[in-house]
């Protein structure tokens, strides 16, 4: 039988967080959706007789970053496929976005500090692309994540050695913006473009 209660809304993208007895998931909003116990917090509260019954420190972050992707697995979005093959393409990361050069070194303390408000994990794969201007190519393992970055930043979905187009999709969430951008735009926070990030 079903509740007659309203349903509640977690919002993507969910985190994972070490807390001191173990790893909590958490929604966008910073509400607790689960907790993933491990041995290390245990033995360290003194929970010796239990701590064998319980993941150790890297099984429980595995065991909740699954947890964390589930959102992700339920609303795959249409037209944002991995991109399936290419020089640098990894089955791991396996969502190919580019973002032209200029672009880049123009507005790198921005994207940097966006991504990093976010917790966005952008890795620049090293690859880049010559056709109508220099385009740098980043990874991303969760759909989400390379979505977010993509239509942030003007950039170019790939899929094998093609840019393609796809809609925007309207039900996912923005990226935090960072309000009083002076604060953050001061030169010297950000990392040069040519420093091993890109």
């Amino acid at each position: 039988m079903e509740s007659r209660e309203p349903k509640r809304r977690f919002p993507p993208p969910w985190k994972v967080k070490f807390q001191e007895h173990g790893y909590d998931v958490q929604d966008a909003t910073g509400f607790r959706l689960a907790t993933v116990y491990c041995d290390e917090a245990l033995s360290a509260a003194k929970w010796r007789d239990a701590s064998s019954l319980f993941p150790t420190r890297d099984e429980a972050r595995r065991i909740a970053k699954a947890i964390a992707r589930l959102p992700e697995f339920l609303t795959q979005r249409k037209g944002f496929e991995p991109r399936g093959e290419g020089v640098r393409w990894k089955a791991s990361r396996p969502y190919h976005v580019a973002l032209e050069d200029l672009y880049v070194r123009a507005n790198w303390d921005e994207i940097n500090a966006l991504c990093k408000l976010n917790g966005l994990p952008f890795n620049a794969t090293g690859e880049k692309i010559g056709e109508g201007g220099i385009w740098c190519v980043y990874e991303f393992e969760r759909q989400l994540d390379a979505i977010q970055f993509w239509n942030a930043f003007n950039g170019r979905w790939l899929r094998g050695s093609e840019y393609v187009h796809p809609e925007p999709p309207k039900d996912f969430p923005p990226l935090k913006s960072i309000k009083e951008w002076a604060k953050f735009n001061r030169g010297k926070g950000g990392r040069d473009p040519n420093n091993g990030w890109l």
